[in-house]
């Protein structure tokens, strides 16, 4: 089978990376012939994460590139897309440029429509509010990383709607032994538009970082600064991501509960348990199911919940070990790519055939 993937990323953005990325190496093993066409390269990745200007002509090449790709689409058996293909421009582009001649997957890890139908700009919303529903309900299949993105899909109509959550590849993630240098460290990673969410908890830092000698470090954070928590901030890399993570004795991911975290996929919360830590997150989304109250974490909504679960685990180091196993349990359960890739294998070949059927050649 003649896979076209239009990923949104370059290897630098997570959300290709993880959802995509990951599996190519597997199908082309099965004898699938997959090519890769990223939208937005590396480069562009790089000037959102760390504040660079990308020029207006580096964003019309890409787009062009993309109508180039959708152009020569009738070669491909099947094409599979992340979230849409040309961000904020009006459906009935992609629709003319689809046509009905190749059936296409769709793939969500985020809650996107939300960029569009929540914009503060009302001209905006009217443009582009219903483009995302529009997109799924054209498809031969939506693949959601979430319920919540799921039920949407479901909502607007679509073929059919198939839930496969963000995964790890165990081969990347091996336990390493459980670091303890006297210094209680509480880890979060992530990338510099997302580092904001640490504030949340700011205050419950304050206090953990006083009862307890306790630091918190957050990969990939940017210029984050945390009033009277004692902050390390350490660049990401793909490299040294795992590595960063062992080092850490509990994962934490808070949030607020509002509809564009509501359709995030707890891929810090995989990647922590993965490494055999502990977890403290909202209870937000995904996040209820990734953690087992009392077993693998603690969901914490208020600052006294935080405080109580960091300062537990802080003054435990036996508990920690436990849930730390705990988590990587579920994920070799779950959450990892030896698990998720035979299943994805099945879904694209099924979206192949009721393409095949529903669509003219």
């Amino acid at each position: 089978m003649k896979i076209l993937l239009l990923s949104r990323y370059g290897s630098m953005g997570a959300s290709s990376r993880y959802r995509s990325y990951q599996y190519v190496p597997l199908l082309r093993k099965q004898g699938w012939d997959i090519t890769v066409a990223p939208l937005l390269d590396d480069t562009y990745v790089r000037s959102r994460y760390f504040g660079g200007r990308i020029s207006l002509l580096h964003v019309v090449r890409a787009y062009t590139q993309r109508v180039w790709k959708l152009l020569r689409a009738k070669q491909y058996d099947l094409i599979w897309l992340e979230y849409e293909a040309l961000p904020w421009i009006p459906n009935i582009f992609e629709s003319l440029l689809f046509g009905f001649k190749v059936p296409y997957v769709v793939d969500y890890d985020d809650a996107v429509f939300h960029r569009y139908d929540q914009h503060p700009c009302g001209i905006i919303r009217r443009l582009l509010g219903k483009k995302i529903n529009r997109v799924m309900s054209g498809s031969s299949m939506v693949i959601a990383g979430n319920e919540y993105i799921a039920e949407r899909a479901y909502r607007v109509g679509a073929l059919r709607v198939e839930i496969l959550p963000t995964v790890v590849d165990l081969n990347r993630y091996p336990l390493a032994p459980l670091s303890d240098n006297g210094m209680y460290t509480i880890g979060w990673i992530g990338s510099p538009m997302t580092s904001h969410y640490l504030k949340i908890i700011q205050p419950a830092l304050e206090e953990i970082s006083r009862t307890v000698m306790a630091k918190v470090v957050a990969v990939g954070a940017g210029a984050l600064e945390l009033m009277h928590v004692p902050l390390e901030v350490r660049p990401w890399s793909e490299t040294t991501e795992v590595q960063e993570i062992q080092k850490l004795q509990v994962g934490i991911m808070p949030l607020p509960d509002s509809p564009w975290e509501r359709g995030k996929c707890g891929l810090k919360l995989i990647q922590y348990m993965a490494c055999g830590k502990p977890v403290v997150a909202s209870p937000v989304g995904v996040n209820t199911q990734l953690v087992e109250h009392g077993v693998n974490g603690f969901l914490a909504s208020s600052q006294d919940d935080w405080l109580t679960a960091l300062t537990t685990l802080g003054n435990n180091g036996t508990l920690r070990r436990q849930m730390g196993m705990a988590g990587r349990k579920k994920v070799e359960t779950h959450y990892c790519l030896q698990v998720t890739a035979p299943k994805l294998l099945q879904l694209l070949c099924a979206a192949k055939e009721r393409g095949r059927k529903s669509t003219p050649c």
